[in-house]
């Protein structure tokens, strides 16, 4: 079924009307980086979204995650706030793969580096956003249960609390109640290692640095606040559940020989190398993302970016389905582009703690040959890509190397005056790009859903671990970033591609 679009995009509930409804279009489960992106993602287009948060403030106390990767610095480029995130976090070189370090500083993109940043600021940063799109969150409540008919689902909250829902997205971690409820498998390895990590006080001066030894790896630093940031392999495997500070003293003699007198932990959370992914990130009205869909070992850092790209991908889909203005069927490219793009992250994070696990000759003679390979500009620009997520590419079919690419951020000149491609994604709607002749593409029957841009671009565009490719004569940018049509000096294939993902035109 298909509705015509006024002049103008439609407008979000108002407070009132949001107060009298008895549910959303949308309800999220979990107000993490995936579940907060996503909600942005959907308020962007006007879609009435709730999230639902166990936690009575968006506050953490573990580190978590450690920063954010070069595609998720574009990404929130491409909605305008990077640059709220770069005033707080440390321009670094972050990618890396099995502890030697990638340099992508000479990658193509405005953003060759990633950025250190807590979780805990990524996330308050996201939540300010989330609050101007005014998205509510039903904080210190849990999702239960759902029960899903032919027109919606009825969303139980703990404490019996119901919400009526058109879509329920699962962003509620790697335990996901979601997941488990809508029935879909979650296959994968079991863990064959198992991580403490804690910030923790020492009456001793520990040995700071990394170390690698026959149980694992581990390391201690210092953090900003001057206690201790350690992180432990664990001698058994058979130990499970919530971590003690005995537990982490055990772990530290059986490594350096003493604990430091560690004391006075501000936390302490346990991670293994388990490598699970869903079978299905769809099921009915009923979508994961973020760690909901898949889990690995954080060696890498990409669990964090993984999520958030999901839920950009996600996003404007969902939203379209909403509106109308695309089938349903719209919904399964999200399964279709997702799930390889979190498999390969699983394959590589595998591949690192096959590396690092032990410290035995064997492992460490093949990490020093990886590490020469690396120290070449070839396997270094590859693996940078594909560790900072610029590489990420979605089957789209065949033709010219930018399809299902993510678009470079151009310096474009429109109207006479310059301007930055991203800049035209910033309210999460697609673009198409005319490098010809002005006014010489008409896309009228599409003409409310996205922007079409006449501009100029001088030279050849340049791709992460591909090179030089030659600007081609048009090309549709999806609200992702990624390219789902490249001309060649005519329009063929335009009509279809639009129709593939902006809905059938003056439908």
């Amino acid at each position: 079924m298909s509705v015509s679009l006024p002049t103008s995009r439609p407008r979000g509930r108002t407070p009132a009307e949001r107060a009298s409804a008895t549910g959303h279009q949308v309800v999220i489960a979990g107000a993490g980086p995936t579940g907060l992106m996503l909600a942005a993602e959907l308020a962007l287009a006007q879609i009435d979204v709730a999230l639902i948060e166990r936690r009575a403030s968006q506050d953490i106390v573990e580190t978590r995650a450690g920063g954010l990767h070069a595609r998720s610095i574009e990404i929130l480029d491409q909605r305008g706030i990077a640059e709220r995130f770069l005033r707080e976090g440390q321009i670094t070189q972050l990618a890396g793969f099995a502890w030697t370090r990638l340099d992508i500083g000479d990658l193509p993109t405005r953003h060759p580096y990633g950025l250190a940043l807590r979780q805990n600021q990524i996330e308050r940063l996201l939540a300010e956003w989330v609050s101007e799109l005014a998205v509510p969150i039903y904080r210190s409540r849990e999702v239960t249960g759902f029960a899903e008919d032919d027109t919606g689902l009825d969303v139980t909250l703990s404490g019996g609390e119901r919400l009526r829902a058109l879509y329920l997205v699962g962003c509620d971690g790697g335990r996901s109640l979601v997941r488990k409820s809508a029935g879909i498998d979650f296959p994968g390895s079991e863990p064959s290692l198992s991580n403490l990590m804690a910030e923790v006080e020492m009456r001793e001066e520990p040995q700071f640095g990394l170390r690698h030894d026959a149980l694992g790896f581990h390391g201690l630093s210092k953090t900003e606040s001057g206690c201790v940031l350690v992180v432990v392999t664990e001698a058994e495997l058979a130990r499970s559940g919530e971590p003690s500070l005995r537990d982490l003293s055990e772990a530290l003699e059986a490594v350096y020989g003493t604990d430091f007198g560690v004391n006075n932990p501000a936390w302490i959370s346990r991670f293994t190398d388990a490598a699970r992914q869903a079978a299905s990130y769809r099921r009915g009205r009923v979508l994961l993302a973020g760690d909901a869909a898949h889990i690995h070992h954080s060696v890498g850092g990409q669990g964090l970016n993984l999520g958030v790209q999901d839920a950009v991908n996600l996003g404007w889909k969902l939203a379209q389905v909403i509106r109308r203005i695309s089938p349903n069927s719209l919904l399964d490219t999200y399964h279709g582009e997702r799930h390889p793009v979190a498999a390969r992250v699983l394959k590589n994070t595998m591949a690192q703690i096959a590396l690092l696990r032990r410290g035995d000759d064997g492992r460490r003679a093949a990490r020093e040959v990886i590490a020469e390979l690396l120290a070449m500009d070839e396997p270094r620009r590859h693996l940078g890509a594909m560790m900072s997520g610029l590489d990420i590419a979605y089957d789209l079919g065949e033709g010219h190397a930018l399809l299902g690419r993510r678009m470079p951020d151009l310096d474009l000149v429109a109207g006479g005056r310059p301007l930055k491609l991203f800049t035209l994604l910033h309210g999460a709607r697609g673009v198409l790009l005319n490098f010809g002749k002005p006014g010489g593409i008409d896309i009228t029957p599409w003409r409310e859903r996205l922007a079409i841009v006449d501009a100029d671009y001088d030279g050849d565009l340049q791709l992460p671990a591909i090179g030089a490719v030659p600007a081609p004569s048009a090309v549709l940018v999806r609200p992702d970033g990624h390219v789902a049509w490249v001309g060649d000096g005519s329009q063929h294939g335009l009509a279809e591609a639009l129709t593939r993902w902006f809905g059938r035109g003056d439908a």
